[in-house]
């Protein structure tokens, strides 16, 4: 059974992956852009989180956007 930020990490690299055809660039900004608008502060917080994970998991799309979201936030 995946932990609460091992579903997270699985769900925001689907994000990702869906949007991975379209530039690297433009990938990154839906990818966080996604994130932003469907995802409720207390789950963006814990994928927040997980960049302080180094094998959590998170391809590198989906870590571009996590670490746009967290320097959005600080």
């Amino acid at each position: 059974m995946m932990s609460n930020q091992e579903r997270l990490i699985y769900m925001a690299n689907q994000i990702a992956r869906n949007l991975e055809t379209i530039d690297s660039a433009k990938a990154v900004a839906a990818t966080a852009g996604h994130i932003t608008k469907f995802w409720d502060p207390r789950m963006r917080g814990n994928i927040i989180d997980a960049l302080d994970q180094p094998d959590a998991g998170l391809g590198d799309i989906a870590r571009q956007a996590v670490m746009l979201l967290r320097d959005a936030r600080a």
